[in-house]
């Protein structure tokens, strides 16, 4: 039997893409109509926020632990989160939880090294673009990175938690996430992180002047995969 997949969601947006993603996809490898047990638990958006503004990761961190508890209550083996942002609790998280977990990050390191690319553009929360996350899982990798300038890093971080979160998608803000990738192209990156999961949802390879990582599927395939293991 495969394994039954436990998915500590945050933002809505971005954890039903990747819900999604495992039913859409694993028929391909599983039959039709296939596909491995999923159960998801999220606490409310606002609660996780308000921990983020005030710096206490310690806070997040137990947040992913109840979600953590609950899923393993309902039966799953292995926890995925597609939501980069929270993952900067992860080390407090993996202390004591209750599953083992697949960390988004590594799985997009794992991909970029795979796929050849030699120096990647971060987008993100604000949060993502400015921590260490990335910063310390593409170093291991040995990959660079560029992340955008302070001024396009706010209007991202706007853009996110304006409109994404809530399901508002525009042309004005596909746009500028063109442009700005556009000029990470000129930094010399050969492909762009989509690293908040509700990224993909505006930006993609058709969109984009650079190849993407689109995190939030990522995650997901690596998911189908741990399940059949």
């Amino acid at each position: 039997m495969p394994k039954h997949i436990g998915i500590v969601a945050c933002s809505a947006e971005g954890a039903a893409l990747c819900y999604r993603t495992i039913c859409d996809e694993a028929p391909a490898v599983m039959g039709r109509h296939r596909h491995p047990e999923v159960s998801m638990h999220t606490h409310c958006l606002a609660d996780y926020m308000d921990y983020i503004y005030a710096g206490d990761w310690r806070g997040v961190a137990n947040l992913m632990l109840s979600s953590a508890n609950k899923l393993k209550a309902g039966g799953a083996n292995f926890l995925i989160c597609p939501d980069n942002t929270i993952h900067h609790a992860f080390d407090l998280v993996a202390l004591k939880s209750p599953l083992p977990w697949l960390h988004i990050v590594e799985e997009v390191a794992k991909v970029a090294e795979q796929r050849g690319f030699r120096k990647l553009g971060i987008t993100g929360t604000k949060y993502t673009m400015e921590g260490t996350v990335y910063p310390q899982k593409l170093a291991a990798a040995g990959i660079e990175y560029v992340v955008p300038s302070a001024s396009e890093r706010k209007r991202i971080d706007d853009i996110i938690f304006d409109e994404l979160v809530n399901g508002i998608f525009t042309d004005e803000s596909r746009m500028y996430f063109r442009e700005v990738i556009g000029r990470m192209s000129n930094q010399g990156c050969d492909a762009v992180v989509l690293g908040c999961t509700e990224i993909p949802l505006i930006v993609d390879d058709s969109s984009s002047p650079l190849p993407t990582l689109d995190s939030t599927r990522i995650l997901a395939r690596a998911a189908i995969r741990k399940a059949l293991e």
